[in-house]
């Protein structure tokens, strides 16, 4: 008997039960075989023929039976109906869900196409940053193809890592960001782009994805670099001053226009020899023969291509790739030019336009260059041979601080002469004008300056003198001097000013004071009285300060705020070496943009005359010698404590003299020299004598030369055929005494 067979033998056999019974109980019989049925798949429309069959054979009455007997039947479907409507919504569920998946599919291939035709590139990043999908422009703008997908932070096209981490951060916190920023393609050159990104948050997360296009603007940016720096290049033609300066400004230029490293510039001279070699960037190079030998040969054969044409120029061992561009400026063939990539790469239309309208100018710049340095080489020459020598006499320093770049020249001069043993001529003018008109008056006045000062004249008729002289020279009209006479012994000075700045003092207790005595009107200038002629004693210690205008005038302001603002700063050298007095003045007094007119300084301080003892190398001298050393050292205000040591040190060193110097020959003279420095105290022991080979065991002897090292700062003793010299020095900053503390 099949499962079909046994569930409708039960069946007619519930159906007999329930139209007998009519009750509950065998009512639920009918729905548990509808379950039944449902598990064993027996048809429905065999339960219904079987169930109208067996009604029709059990009724007397069909009317009757008929409706009792449905009652069950439906009781006994319920269970199929409800499975088959399950069925029926799952599968129009399904059908929906595959039209759907069926429309997605479509539309993400729609989108995938969208985005591909974008022609700006397309990419999404995860909440790391990894560059996780991007469309075709986005390859073709930056090389990385879509297989070496994710590309991870940082990405491997990053060139300014900083700025790209800042716009990260940025788009975490304000949810979007847009900049521009340089990337390296993946075959190396240098392109720019726009880029735009979004933050997206994912849907139940605290996560976020990024969202972003890039849009090339290396074009762009190449025409605006190419119009910049051919605008700046064009102004270099006009402000460089030297072959390095010009090549610095091409590097700058370049280095940001086409990624250029390095600019090295090489000069063939008409004659044999080495080629000359400027470099600027890195790898340095001062040299012909510390070139690269392959650039060497890249040089030579650069000479026999067309001027003012850039040629590509690639290693062997990375052929196709330009390592740099050659060119050659000049049409002898003499200037050649080479700009070193950063890193081998195609060169584009643009980086070639940008370089052959650049070597245009170029070539403009370094003609310009080489007739100002031929210039500059003259005028420097003209200005060493009519100011004075560098190195200033004793106790003076002197400055020349010039404000006309082009020929680093003007009218301003000093001059300090020597006159007689002790007496210094002094003089400080300034002619009308600038550059070399003003500086061929200036040298002729200067030196009719020097030949009056050589005769003996006093200021103020020098001045008188220099008038005549100055109303032959043209253009000479309103030269303004201030000339003294120093005697540096005494300390006094006489002085004449005509229509100059005054001289400044600074004192040690008392500040400043300005010379504004003795002032007249400037020389040629039309005059009724005789020029007057004043008189100052310098004290010890005091600086004296002697300037043109340049130093304190200025725009805008009143000259009397210039100078004041001199004497404060010339206050504040008064600790300084005296060779650092001017350069500290104009760096105190410089306006912001620089000194926009010459100026000249001679400083001098009165220091004490040197001690220069000279006597007989014997016993009986060395108490004299003492006591004028003491009393030498408190007039230049030597500590008490110091005082003791040096005494002692010296005493020491001319003992030994009088011991070792001369033994057996006849007494020989000694010479002590003592001069006072700002920060030391100088001293020398001189013998013409030949020291005696120390014994073997000195015993007690031979212990001074130790405590002379130990008691002085430093201690030198040269010996030769001639003599013995014992140079010794002593800081006069030494800790305080005990009275001080």
């Amino acid at each position: 008997m099949t499962g079909s067979e046994d569930f409708h033998a039960e069946y007619v056999a519930a159906l007999r039960s329930y139209v007998a019974e009519r009750n509950e109980d065998s009512l639920s019989i009918a729905h548990e075989l509808g379950r039944r049925a449902l598990q064993e798949q027996v048809s429905m429309l065999d339960i219904i023929e079987k169930h109208v069959r067996l009604v029709l054979e059990l009724s007397k009455d069909v009317h009757i039976a008929a409706p009792i007997a449905l009652e069950f039947l439906l009781q006994t479907l319920a269970p199929l109906d409800v499975a088959t409507r399950g069925f029926l919504d799952g599968t129009k569920r399904y059908a929906e869900q595959r039209a759907r998946a069926e429309g997605l599919a479509d539309r993400d291939k729609f989108r995938t196409a969208l985005v591909n035709s974008l022609q700006e590139g397309f990419f999404v990043a995860d909440q790391e940053g990894s560059v996780v999908e991007m469309n075709k422009a986005f390859i073709d703008i930056l090389g990385y193809p879509e297989d070496g997908l994710p590309y991870r932070w940082p990405h491997p096209w990053l060139v300014d890592k900083k700025t790209a981490r800042q716009q990260q951060s940025r788009v975490r916190t304000n949810g979007s960001a847009e900049y521009e920023t340089p990337i390296r393609h993946r075959d190396g050159h240098l392109a720019w782009v726009t880029v735009t990104i979004n933050a997206v948050k994912e849907a139940g997360s605290d996560h976020a994805v990024y969202v972003g296009t890039i849009r090339d603007i290396t074009a762009e940016r190449a025409f605006a670099a190419r119009e910049s720096a051919v605008l700046r290049l064009a102004t270099a033609v006009a402000v460089a001053k030297s072959v390095s300066e010009l090549l610095s400004i091409t590097l700058d230029e370049c280095r940001t226009a086409i990624d250029v490293r390095r600019v090295v510039a090489v000069s063939w001279p008409s004659g044999d020899g080495d080629p000359t070699v400027e470099a600027a960037g890195g790898p340095a190079v001062s040299s012909w023969r510390e070139l690269d030998p392959w650039l060497r040969h890249t040089f030579s054969d650069a000479r026999h291509q067309l001027p003012l044409t850039a040629k590509t120029v690639d290693r062997p061992e990375n052929p196709g790739k330009a390592q740099g561009l050659v060119a050659v400026l000049s049409g002898a063939g003499d200037l050649a030019l080479w700009l070193e990539l950063h890193s081998p790469r195609w060169i584009s239309s643009e980086d070639r336009l940008l370089v052959t309208v650049l070597i245009g100018h170029l070539s403009l710049a370094m003609q310009h260059v080489r007739q100002f340095e031929s210039a500059r080489e003259t005028s420097l020459t003209l200005q060493r041979a009519m100011l004075p020598p560098v190195q200033p006499l004793a106790g003076f320093a002197v400055r020349y601080e010039p404000a006309v770049p082009p020929l680093e020249i003007g009218g301003d001069w000093y001059d300090v002469l020597p006159i007689a043993d002790q007496r210094i001529g002094i003089v400080v003018g300034d002619c009308v004008g600038r550059g070399l008109p003003a500086a061929a008056i200036m040298g002729q006045l200067r030196s009719s300056a020097r030949a009056l000062l050589i005769n003996g004249a006093e200021p103020a008729r020098l001045l008188e003198q220099l008038d005549s002289a100055a109303s032959l020279i043209p253009n000479a009209y309103c030269t303004t001097v201030f000339l003294a006479v120093l005697d540096t012994d005494s300390g006094l000075l006489h002085y004449s000013n005509a229509g100059h700045m005054p001289a400044m003092l600074a004192r040690p207790e008392s500040g400043t004071t300005l010379l504004n005595d003795a002032r007249s009107v400037p020389l040629a200038v039309r005059r009724e009285h005789p020029r007057p002629q004043a008189s100052l004693l310098l004290p010890y210690g005091s600086t004296l300060l002697l300037f043109t205008d340049g130093l304190v005038e200025r725009k805008h302001e009143s000259i009397d705020d210039g100078i004041d603002r001199a004497a404060v700063s010339l206050v504040e050298t008064m600790s300084l070496p005296l060779d650092s007095v001017a350069e500290a003045v104009l760096r105190e007094l410089a306006p912001p943009a620089g000194y926009d007119d010459d100026v000249a300084m001679v400083i001098y301080r009165r220091q004490h005359t040197p001690l220069r003892i000279e006597s007989e190398a014997a016993a009986g001298e060395l108490a004299d010698i003492r006591h004028q050393l003491a009393d030498w050292l408190r007039d230049v205000e030597v500590r008490a404590m110091l005082i003791e040591d040096i005494v002692l040190v010296i005493n020491e060193g001319c003992t030994n003299c009088v011991e070792h110097a001369y033994r057996g020959h006849n007494v020989g003279m000694m010479v002590l020299e003592v001069t006072a420095a700002d920060s030391e105290i100088r001293a020398r022991i001189t013998d013409s004598g030949s020291w005696k080979t120390p014994k073997v065991d000195p015993g007690n002897s031979g212990r001074g030369l130790v405590l002379m090292r130990i008691l002085s700062t430093t201690m030198d003793i040269s010996s030769t055929p001639d003599g013995t010299t014992i140079d010794i020095t002593f800081r006069r900053s030494a800790p305080a005494e005990p009275d001080d503390l």
